[in-house]
């Protein structure tokens, strides 16, 4: 039933009650059938939930079986279980799962304290009396009671309005306060045209009312929003696919890898089926790059505690690298490209324009006449009379009222003005008479309101500053100055005053007014924003503005700003266009204005159905759907509604649009990260591979006498997993410190099909390995007659080989060892822990042997031998793919 277009009388019927409200025992009973007065969410933190979510990937499943095998020997006759290797891998997995864990719960905590409610309470009428209770406790028939300051507790039908004016840009992105009065709306209205209605989680900024409940908590305007938001699934970021892809891949080719092995070693070789068993953990294990996903979730955690550093909270890891790759972003106006608040910028005053410099409710600023300073005591007419003839006040902690009269007091006060002058009388404002006015204790009567309805009361104007006749030239022309202010999308008010003798009727004060000027304010876009959308189409993202603010307005912040306001669209437009036309038409347009949240969706889908990576920044209800469909939603952390926080992936606590920049910029480098770590790790494990095969197949074929034992091996299980936890990790870990490389908010942004094992780096991966392989086994054949010693050698020139190697693919990103001092402490570390391995009683658990100076000569020349073919070799792929890997 449509309660806003139905008499009041109909309304209270439908709703089964009176203007005294309920009893206590019927809304108790109201609660039972109808609910809290809340928001559902079905969001909850469960930790044992996010701890198995980190060991839900391919790559862990296959060590998960490789640990078991180790286990499962000690089944067969004669064999002992492999405690060693089998311990070391559950280690290595619960420790990468620890990592994940930790980091992911505390975005999820850390989000908690956003999704509080600001306002708890609410005044409503019960037996008969007014009683303040918790909002979640107000039911459908309750009348409540508003009062400037208040936030709506539920969605209402106005049963009476004294000046009522509520914001409610966090429903319909309106950022001018909305007057309200009792009465039948149309039936078809939209939600922004209701003026009978109040709506919950908007907020009431002038005068007071009384309502009548018609919805509350799911069923509300907010509450429908909310129900999309539970619709709209958020589904992987295109990493997240690439790495669950890449891992299925790397899966696919280990059970490829092992059976060509086994059936290869036992053709050639006739081995039994427990060597086969051993040579499969050992290959399982060296084709694994099992350190991967935690390594790729502390880089993602790393970046995210520098962007919040930079206030922006991250609540899915993933979403960090996610906002690297975006390529458009549709950004509300108010509170996301404005300040948020109004602000005079423009006077007219004595036939003269006057500027106004400062923003938001800072009363440092300046009064300029053609650019030049002037001295604002000139000015002290215009704005005494904004500063008496207003509601707001100014506190201890800020300003309070609502933002238009807020405005004009800050202007005053950037003049130095006090308040100094007591109030005798108030006639208030109201949406039929379009004007206020207030008679001070000095008998001196100030008004103010829309220009026209000033003008009709005054028949003189101050000019030059004497009391001259208000000629119809004179209206005119301050008529046309206030459309020429409309046009810059500013809201103009008109002042005026007189002298009274303090007893006569509302009528006569209003009357034969002195007209003294016109005073322009607009929500001013914020001054650093305009270089932030800048560099981010230089980085080659596009930015489009969707507002439900009005298209003037738009287009005169976005013009601003450096949106092309050629071709803006209002939200009705796009109803009428069809899926295909949307999507040519929003490849155009950069300004959308009056729009609702499904014009939004549709907006986003159709960016996303030409495969764009869409950023959606908003703060308010009406920008929540579109936050969660969008494939990074950036909701606003002091503007920011409840229902927008909850929709998105990150919150900007400064509410700064350039904080966005910095979050692309940061995605960027951490992509970059990300595939330094994946091309070390797929590089070298493809060595570990190529080892393990060669060196068995060699060996078999060749030395027979020193692979007869099944545990003869080129290189144990547990030689590999220390060499991938050590070698790899804190290196690896360290890279999340590398600078930025230069330029890279000046390149394209990735193309969404790209990988991030491109061609080059799949070049790079398939010859690494082999060569690796290739240089270094002769270190192990040359020596095996003493098998420790030379089993020994392969493993420390394993281990240096895939330290090296970061500084090997770095350089291809122009970066030096000296720009990371991390990374040299890590390659220090691990160079000393494999040290100690060798010169320890920990010699003796790994089964190795130190080693002598000859040893280490040969395998340093092993080691130089690779580096310069692998350096060869890259500048070969390079002048093939172009010298950067970027």
């Amino acid at each position: 039933m449509g309660l806003h277009s139905k008499p009041l009388k109909e309304v209270l019927s439908h709703l089964e009650t009176e203007e005294e409200g309920l009893t206590q025992e019927e809304a108790e009973s109201r609660i039972e059938e109808e609910g809290k007065n809340v928001i559902e969410s079905d969001d909850s933190t469960s930790p044992l939930k996010i701890f198995l979510s980190q060991f839900q990937d391919n790559l862990i499943y296959l060590l998960f079986v490789a640990g078991a095998l180790s286990l499962g020997i000690g089944l067969l006759p004669e064999h002992s279980p492999e405690y060693r290797e089998a311990g070391v891998i559950f280690l290595i997995l619960i420790a990468n799962g620890t990592f994940g864990f930790i980091q992911d719960y505390k975005a999820e905590k850390s989000i908690q304290a956003l999704k509080k409610m600001a306002k708890p309470n609410a005044t409503v009428m019960r037996g008969g009396k007014k009683k303040e209770i918790s909002s979640k406790d107000v039911v459908p028939g309750d009348i409540v009671f508003l009062e400037q300051g208040d936030a709506v507790p539920a969605d209402a039908r106005l049963i009476e309005a004294d000046a009522l004016e509520v914001d409610e840009s966090a429903l319909t992105g309106e950022s001018h306060e909305i007057s309200k009065q009792p009465g039948q709306s149309e039936e078809n209205s939209a939600v922004a045209d209701r003026k009978n209605m109040v709506f919950m989680n908007t907020h009431v900024v002038k005068g007071r009312g009384k309502a009548v409940v018609t919805a509350t908590g799911m069923d509300t305007e907010v509450g429908d929003i909310a129900e999309e938001l539970d619709e709209a699934e958020k589904g992987q970021t295109p990493f997240e696919e690439e790495v669950d892809k890449m891992g299925k891949r790397i899966g696919a080719l280990v059970v490829g890898i092992i059976s060509f092995v086994a059936l290869l070693q036992f053709a050639l070789t006739g081995a039994d089926a427990i060597t086969i068993l051993i040579l499969a953990i050992g290959l399982s294990v060296a084709a694994i790059p099992e350190s991967l996903p935690a390594i790729v979730t502390l880089t993602l955690a790393l970046g995210s505690r520098k962007l919040l550093e930079k206030d922006a909270l991250v609540r899915r890891l993933p979403v960090v690298e996610a906002l690297g790759s975006v390529n458009y972003i549709v950004t509300d106006k108010t509170g996301t490209l404005t300040e948020g608040a109004m602000t005079v910028e423009t006077m007219y005053f004595q036939g003269e324009e006057f500027q106004v410099t400062g923003t938001g409710t800072s009363t440092e600023g300046r009064f300029k006449r053609d650019g030049h300073e002037t001295d604002s005591e000139y000015l002290e007419p215009l704005l005494e009379c904004g500063m008496y003839c207003n509601n707001s006040e100014m506190t201890e902690d800020g300003f309070m009222g609502e933002p238009t009269e807020i405005a004009l007091l800050v202007s005053a006060k950037k003049a130095g003005l006090e308040d100094n002058k007591k109030r005798k009388k108030s006639i208030p404002f109201s949406s039929d008479r379009k004007k206020m006015t207030v008679v001070t204790e000095d008998n001196q009567a100030y008004m103010k309101g829309a220009p026209g309805a000033v003008l009709e009361r005054c028949d003189r104007i101050l000019e030059d500053g004497e009391e001259k006749e208000l000629t119809d030239e004179k209206r005119q022309e301050l008529k046309d100055k206030n459309h020429e202010f409309a046009r810059d999308a500013l809201r103009v008010l008109g002042f005026a005053r007189k002298e009274v003798k303090g007893d006569e009727e509302d009528e006569e004060i209003e009357s034969d007014m002195v007209f003294l000027g016109l005073q322009g304010m607009m929500d001013p876009a914020r001054e650093e924003v305009k270089e932030a959308v800048g560099d981010c189409r230089n980085a080659g993202i596009g930015v489009v503005m969707a507002t439900g603010d009005n298209i003037e307005t738009a287009k005169a912040i976005g013009k601003e700003l450096g949106f092309n306001p050629e071709g803006a669209m209002r939200g009705p437009e796009i109803e009428e266009m069809s899926d295909e036309e949307l999507q040519e038409k929003v490849m155009e347009v950069e300004i959308f204005a009056r729009v609702s949240p499904e014009h939004k969706v549709r907006i986003l889908e159709a960016l996303q159905a030409q495969g764009y990576n869409v950023a959606m920044t908003g703060d308010g209800v009406n920008d929540a759907p579109a936050l969660k469909n969008s494939d990074v939603g950036v909701a606003m952390g002091q503007r920011g509604t409840d229902v927008a926080k909850k929709s998105s992936d990150m919150v900007l606590q400064d509410d700064n649009f350039v904080t966005i920049r910095d979050a692309i910029s940061e995605g960027r480098a951490i992509f970059d990260n990300i595939r330094k770590v994946t091309n070390q790790l797929l590089s070298t494990n493809s060595g570990e591979v190529m080892f393990v095969f060669l060196g068995t197949l060699i060996g078999g074929l060749f030395y027979p006498e020193y692979f007869a034992s099944g545990d003869a091996v080129v290189l144990t299980a547990l030689m590999i997993l220390w060499v991938n936890f050590a070698s790899d990790g804190p290196p690896a870990i360290a890279l999340g410190e590398d600078p930025k490389v230069e330029g890279i908010m000046e390149r394209n942004p990735r193309d969404p099909d790209q990988p991030i094992l491109d061609k080059k780096i799949l070049g790079m991966i398939a010859v690494t390995g082999p060569l690796a392989a290739l240089v270094m086994l002769p270190v192990f054949f040359l020596n095996i007659e003493n098998f420790a010693h030379a089993q020994t050698m392969l493993f420390m020139a394993l281990a240096f080989f895939e330290i090296m190697m970061f500084q090997v693919i770095r350089r291809d990103y122009g970066l030096k060892l000296t720009d990371n001092k991390y990374l040299i402490a890590a390659i220090l570390f691990a160079s000393l822990t494999h040290l100690a391995i060798l010169y320890t009683p920990l010699s003796d658990v790994f089964r190795v042997v130190p080693l002598g100076p000859q040893h280490w000569i040969q395998v340093a020349a092993v080691l130089g031998v690779f580096t310069v073919l692998e350096y060869s070799y890259r500048r070969v792929l390079s002048r093939k793919f172009g010298n950067r890997v970027l």
